[in-house]
């Protein structure tokens, strides 16, 4: 009767604990995203174009003056190895797109 006993105690156990587990089906939020608070304005060196998309091919939404102040929102790096960034310009009209560098 102890075989029995240990053996079903030992399959109880092995049913229980994989619920627990990360892999076995328990519910764990993922951490929220954090953005730093305090982060000043980034600006522009050179005119660029603020773009609809992050495309080389995506048509043109504004011209974007040296010295503009802008927001950094995102980063994306594409197929070729550059960067773009999702930017809202901070002077005039507060317009999202995205820029190369």
């Amino acid at each position: 009767m102890t075989p029995l006993l240990r053996w079903s105690w030992l399959l109880g156990l092995a049913l229980i604990v994989p619920a627990d587990l990360p892999a076995g089906g328990a519910q764990r939020r993922q951490p929220q995203v954090r953005r730093r608070n305090g982060s000043g304005p980034v600006y522009t060196s050179a005119e660029t174009m603020l773009q609809l998309s992050p495309m080389a091919v995506a048509p043109p939404l504004r011209p974007l003056a040296a010295g503009t102040s802008l927001r950094l929102l995102r980063r994306w790096t594409s197929g070729d190895g550059k960067d773009w960034f999702q930017v809202q310009a901070l002077t005039g009209d507060p317009q999202r797109g995205w820029i190369r560098l």
